[in-house]
């Protein structure tokens, strides 16, 4: 499938996102040395959370057309548990607390994952719209079967459409002859 202007566009952008994203973080992980460790945790939740965001989208530009439905599997599956994990890395009084917070690749981790199954979550899939040739649409039908039979029923109803019109046309032109004799034998006498 060749892809359009506005597609190719599209992943431009999504590159130029990422990158742009990248400088970002640097900044905002530099700012997180300066401030409170709640507060650096906060911005490292946030930072990351987008980055989640803009994964998904950079991945679904120039697919098709977004499918609308909430996924409740996604949620159970996804979305639940990284937010589990974020909160229990974040707050000591949640259980698996002291194993979270030990390893700080895990809140990351479970933010980029946030952040990309939230709208995972209600945009579910994309759907391909196809241009379908009328050709090979006809050359795809059977033979025969009920599609025929809907063909012939409909060449025959336009048949029978037609011949009542022609009778119509043929009783009408007679009856006018008829008038016009009459009137023709009247002015005659």
């Amino acid at each position: 499938m060749k892809k359009s202007s506005r597609e190719k566009l599209n992943l431009f952008f999504s590159s130029f996102l990422v990158i742009g994203y990248i400088v970002c973080t640097y900044f905002f992980m530099s700012l997180t040395t300066r401030v409170s460790q709640s507060v650096a945790n906060l911005i490292q939740v946030a930072v990351f959370t987008l980055f989640g965001l803009i994964v998904f989208y950079a991945t679904r530009v120039g697919e098709g057309v977004p499918i609308k439905r909430f996924s409740a599997i996604v949620l159970c599956v996804l979305d639940i548990p990284a937010l589990f994990a974020i909160i229990a890395t974040l707050a000591p009084a949640f259980p698996l607390h002291e194993a979270l917070a030990a390893q700080p690749i895990v809140m990351t981790f479970a933010c980029v994952a946030l952040g990309y199954g939230i709208p995972y979550t209600f945009l579910s899939g994309f759907e391909l719209k196809e241009e379908i040739d009328e050709d090979a649409l006809n050359a795809a039908m059977v033979e025969g079967g009920l599609a025929q039979e809907l063909a012939a029923l409909e060449e025959t109803e336009n048949a029978q459409e037609v011949t009542e019109e022609e009778l119509s046309d043929e009783v009408a032109t007679a009856d006018d002859v008829k008038e016009l004799e009459a009137v023709d034998g009247a002015d005659a006498e």
